[in-house]
């Protein structure tokens, strides 16, 4: 397994890295066949309040599915990446449960890539129990009406189900996908009432 540690705008030190190291690596026990662990860390300005210093983690699976969980905190001192490390981690246990959670008949010993197998689920240790803890979150500045980032999207063929199950491993509220039946491009959301949405493109 690969662990790759980035800094952007913030000084990670030898001793840092270690850590974050050490914490990642432990990933390994809770869910099996991870292929890669990448963390981005980066140092947010503001004018608002004190910077935020972000953690955001991306796990990738032997069988193709990614994980992601970010969290932030103001920087206040030499202890905030480890702060922001154990919460971004905190986070990734609620996306590594869910992966786990799916199976609900452990008979059923097909594959799935965005569940975990009976074997891995055999193998791997219990989730540690998480610490409740409370942030309080500045609120982001208001920005001109301005496109700033262009980010090309890689999209894979999967149904409206397993397009539900990537989007929730990933945490987010939105997700494009290539519907395997449609033969194009899909946008997955969750609603604000509940439940999903898709939207379908079409020509007029």
């Amino acid at each position: 397994m690969d662990i790759t540690v980035n800094a952007n705008n913030v000084t990670i030190s030898q001793g840092l890295e270690s850590f974050i190291h050490e914490k990642l690596s432990r990933l390994t026990r809770y869910l099996p066949n991870i292929t890669s662990i990448v963390v981005n860390f980066t140092m947010q300005k503001s004018n608002r309040g004190p910077d935020e210093v972000i953690a955001h983690i991306t796990i990738r699976h032997a069988r193709g599915a990614i994980l992601r969980a970010e969290e932030r905190i103001a920087n206040e001192d030499y202890d905030s990446i480890k702060v922001v490390t154990n919460l971004a981690i905190d986070k990734m246990y609620q996306r590594i449960s869910r992966f786990k959670g799916k199976r609900k008949d452990k008979r059923d010993r097909s594959v799935d890539k965005y569940q975990a197998t009976v074997e891995e689920i055999e193998v791997a240790e219990e989730l540690p129990e998480e610490d409740e803890v409370v942030l309080e979150i500045p609120d982001a500045e208001q920005q001109d009406p301005f496109i700033y980032r262009r980010k090309i999207v890689p999209v894979s063929p999967m149904t409206e189900e397993e397009a539900i199950e990537q989007m929730e491993l990933l945490g987010h509220t939105f997700f494009m996908f290539y519907h395997s039946e449609r033969e194009r491009v899909n946008v997955l959301y969750k609603r604000e009432s509940g439940g999903y949405g898709v939207l379908d493109p079409r020509l007029e």
